[in-house]
């Protein structure tokens, strides 16, 4: 219950609009808290995604599903009656910290968008609303549980406690630092693209449909099928030099060429807020030669002579020379946007699996093509820090990990007294359907 509680209160919706897609349903209110509803596609919606993950389920899934879901809903139910309040510089934050995260799982943007077939504003759209009350419910959790420690006596008693099917295995893990450059395009492939930019832009003045050229034109698979549109949008969602193009326009005007870390763009205004722009744009960018490409590598092998020969440690050489500022200060390492150095070899993106799967610990790569975070093309080296060996949790290698679960657990029971004392101060109702599940905490099933 500890582990299964904690996954459905931080799952997101992410691919809900595939899993949900592929069941057929009316949907309808099963249970209130408060003034909160829960509903069908809710229960379903989580069922799925379980399924989808290789999860096995029983005939109570549903039903634990629904238990989580009513615990959250009274925890949000909570904090607003509390005037607790989740700034959106927060939600922003988190929002581009999970995009990350996906990007590297999917390979890149594009692929991102492709899969979904939506943008990724769109995308960010979908998942904001959950990733706020995922946001207040751990703020209401902490509320609740306040600062909790656990001692070194108290974390080996759990892990004696757990039954062995209930030992975590721990898959092997690699911690990896790198050093990453963008490609430095030439002026004469900058200037093409500004010229044909300036081209398309004069032939939209000149009276020509703005999305028809998008669909033409644009190098953004993910809006150029929809004639550049990207959606609303807050300044936090887009690039900056393309926010600040875009929140200086007026209603229906085109911008002039606009330079991104992206590459070029011709922005059009659809309508504005004062807090969100609604835009379409045309992105062009410059072509990557094979000059361009050996320019790159040729940086890096030159940063890597410099590692080898002792001229500079490699996080020293990061941190000289390394252009990926998410990394570049911390020694080029590279940090699991789930917490931590240490990545699972599927958390990785393609090319950097392909790459690290055969190397072994201090081992440093040559020059190779990979992909930001964003889906842009960049060229790294890596160095293979550490690689653990796939094992069964104990507390000599795994002591912080249990010492997590120890917490969690303390927390669960904390949390599901407070539940159980709340419930009888407010409105719940679960529909008929429902009443013959067995709860693991007592008082839903009001007489």
């Amino acid at each position: 219950m500890i582990r299964k509680y904690l996954f459905f209160i931080i799952l997101l919706s992410f691919s809900y609009s595939v899993a949900i897609s592929q069941v057929k349903m009316i949907d309808q209110v099963i249970a209130v808290v408060g003034d909160k509803r829960i509903l069908y596609s809710d229960v379903e919606q989580q069922y799925y995604q379980l399924i989808a993950q290789g999860e096995k389920t029983t005939a109570d899934t549903r039903c634990q599903i629904l238990e989580n879901l009513l615990v959250q809903k009274l925890l949000i139910n909570q904090a607003e009656i509390d005037s607790i309040e989740i700034p959106e510089s927060q939600v922003d934050a988190e929002l581009e910290s999970r995009m990350r995260y996906f990007v590297t799982m999917m390979g890149s943007e594009q692929k991102l968008e492709e899969y979904f077939k939506k943008s990724t504003l769109e995308i960010k759209e979908d998942l904001r609303d959950d990733i706020r009350e995922m946001a207040l419910t751990d703020r209401m959790k902490r509320e609740i549980t306040g600062n909790i420690s656990v001692t070194p006596t108290e974390v080996k008693n759990f892990y004696k406690s757990l039954p062995q099917a209930e030992i975590p295995y721990i898959e092997s893990e690699v911690e990896v630092n790198q050093i990453l450059v963008y490609p430095k395009y030439g002026e004469k492939a900058v200037f093409e693209v500004r010229e044909k930019l300036l081209a398309i832009r004069q032939r939209i003045l000149d009276g020509e449909n703005f999305a028809t050229l998008a669909v033409l034109y644009s190098e953004d698979p993910g809006s150029a099928t929809r004639g550049g549109d990207i959606g609303w949008a807050s300044k936090s969602d887009i690039d900056p030099e393309y926010a600040k193009a875009a929140f200086g326009l007026k209603k229906g005007s085109v911008s002039k060429i606009v330079e991104s870390s992206f590459g070029y763009h011709i922005i059009q205004c659809l309508d504005r807020t004062e807090e969100r722009v609604h835009t379409r744009h045309i992105l062009m960018k410059p072509g990557m030669t094979p000059e361009v490409k050996q320019e790159a590598i040729d940086r890096l092998d030159s940063i890597l002579f410099l590692v080898r020969t002792d001229s500079f440690t490699f996080e020293k050489a990061a941190i000289a020379f390394s252009e990926d500022k998410d990394t570049r200060l911390n020694g080029g390492q590279l940090v699991n946007p789930r917490g931590g150095p240490r990545w699972k070899m599927d958390e990785l993106g393609s090319r950097d699996y392909s790459v690290i799967k055969n190397m072994t610990v201090g081992e440093i790569t040559s020059p190779f093509e990979s992909m930001d975070a964003k889906g842009k093309t960049v060229y790294k080296i890596l160095l293979l820090k550490k690689r653990t060996n796939p094992h069964i949790a104990n507390p000599e290698e795994d002591f912080n990990r249990l010492k997590e679960m120890t917490v969690e657990k303390k927390q669960l029971e904390i949390v599901n007294r407070w539940v159980e004392d709340k419930i009888g101060a407010t409105f719940i109702r679960i529909d008929p359907e429902y009443r013959n599940c067995k709860f693991t905490i007592k008082g839903w099933l009001k007489s």
